[in-house]
């Protein structure tokens, strides 16, 4: 990338300074761009779920990775959890969506009570490993909450497994049914909806070498990390993220080369840092990809706290450089509240660029789903350096030890995340990112993420200029 006019800034810049210049293009649709990610760890498309522990569970991992990104199940998760969730997502279809599933006899509060894990909204009723009923919220409206779903389900449409996805789209668009479950014979395997069709035929999954779908963990820097990091490689764990808020220590340094040492092939991201010499020691003590942040995300108070980060975009840029003369990558990490952000970190060097709080309010994400008593949905989320995590984090420790602990948090503890009504699942979130970044590299005259970033003109902007872009309020 270059600045406009060759014009490079003496101070550093975040996402809101900066824009990007349209080029000349010859990439005639957005269809016609590969956003599979350089950093080789297996994304199709350059979003990475961040490790917290209120957003990245099985659901999130499962969803993102069918798309083509992935979820980092966060550091504090015992390890033999990790490894059932890591299990059951790796038995997890790469296309079919992971229905719910009740048996007759089961309650419309039972059904209820599991709508809200899923956005597609339906229950599938299966007896003996057959669907012999659908249940939607419809189903369950103005009916005794005890009532048997045997009473309320209407008969499945099914779709055969293996039917192209055009025809899947027409059928259930035809029958007028948003979902249907898709079985091998008459035994269960699957649900698609329609939406889902479409998204199957425009993303790839992010797959291991066996066609599983990708997972991930994060590995702190504490205690016997080579050890924690042999059990999750047992468990079948394809990226391992060496994680802490301060990653140019001594420390970081030492548990980076404590993962290499027994990671064999496997991919290691390790961080945070902000800086050219951070990335380079990082990248010599083994990391592949490096995380780079400190302060940006919006559950973190470090900075207001401390006076310690970087804007992070200037930070991106210097890190990914830095990198790439190592043969090396970065993922940017926090500060993305916007597609315009993940494209403008993408053309800054990025590789992939990790996404927080800004998916906490899905359907998808590891936290139970609240009403707030005036119909609007939410979950609670909150930072990785919080007193909350730092508590959960240090269970195992005395009382006197997570009381000391507790008083160095550097996060917000809990905030409410309300889902929005028009894009309530993570998937409408990440065809909204998916879109931007598409449309950022035709305007780029860009093909793959490496053309974006060498084909980007950057400039940058006063506060009004950024505001100049933002869509008027509806009610103006």
């Amino acid at each position: 990338m270059r600045f406009l006019g060759d014009a490079r800034p003496a101070h550093d810049l975040t996402y809101a300074d900066v824009f990007m210049v349209p080029a000349h293009s010859t990439v005639g649709s957005r269809l016609e761009v590969d956003l599979t990610t350089p950093d080789r760890v297996g994304t199709t498309i350059p979003i990475v779920v961040a490790n917290m522990t209120a957003i990245s569970g099985r659901r999130m991992a499962e969803t993102v990775a069918r798309r083509g990104g992935l979820a980092v199940l966060p550091q504090d998760i015992p390890i033999d959890v990790v490894g059932e969730v890591v299990s059951w997502l790796k038995a997890r279809h790469p296309v079919y969506d992971t229905p719910i599933t009740l048996g007759p006899t089961s309650t419309v509060a039972e059904a209820l009570s599991l709508m809200g894990k899923r956005a597609h909204g339906v229950v599938v009723v299966v007896e003996d490993g057959r669907p012999v009923g659908i249940v939607t919220d419809g189903s369950c409206a103005e009916v005794d909450r005890f009532t048997q779903l045997a009473q309320v389900m209407t008969d499945p449409l099914t779709i055969p497994a293996g039917t192209d996805l055009p025809k899947v789209f027409d059928v259930l668009s035809d029958e007028r049914v948003k979902a249907a479950p898709v079985v091998d014979g008459d035994r269960l395997v699957g649900l698609v909806t329609r939406k889902g069709a479409l998204r199957s035929a425009i993303y790839a999954p992010a797959l291991d070498a066996s066609g599983r779908l990708l997972t991930s963990a994060a590995v702190g820097i504490n205690g016997d990390v080579a050890g924690k990091t042999e059990a999750l490689l047992a468990h079948g764990v394809d990226v391992l993220v060496v994680d802490t808020a301060h990653g140019h220590q001594e420390k970081a340094v030492e548990a980076v080369r404590a993962v290499r040492s027994v990671a064999g092939r496997t991919p290691v991201v390790a961080g945070n840092v902000v800086t050219a010499e951070g990335t380079r020691d990082l990248v010599e003590a083994g990391a592949d990809v490096v995380k780079v942040g400190v302060g940006p995300g919006a559950m973190c108070t470090t900075r207001m706290m401390t006076g310690v980060g970087r804007p992070q975009f200037s930070a991106v840029e210097e890190c990914a450089a830095a990198a790439r003369e190592l043969g090396r990558h970065v993922w940017a990490d926090g500060g993305v509240r916007h597609p315009r952000d993940v494209a403008l970190a993408l053309a800054a060097g990025a590789a992939n660029v990790m996404v927080g709080s800004w998916f906490a309010g899905t359907y998808e994400s590891a936290g139970d789903l609240y009403d707030d008593g005036t119909g609007r949905r939410y979950k609670e989320s909150f930072g990785m350096a919080s007193a909350r995590a730092v508590k959960a984090r240090t269970s195992g420790a005395s009382g006197f030890e997570r009381a000391r602990a507790g008083l160095f948090e550097e996060g917000i503890s809990s905030s409410r995340m309300y889902l929005d009504p028009a894009r309530p699942g993570v998937e409408d979130l990440i065809d909204g990112i998916v879109a931007g970044v598409r449309s950022s590299c035709t305007y780029a005259g860009a093909r793959t993420i490496d053309e974006l970033h060498e084909r980007a003109v950057l400039g940058v902007q006063s506060a009004a200029g950024y505001e100049e872009g933002r869509p008027l309020p509806t009610s103006w």
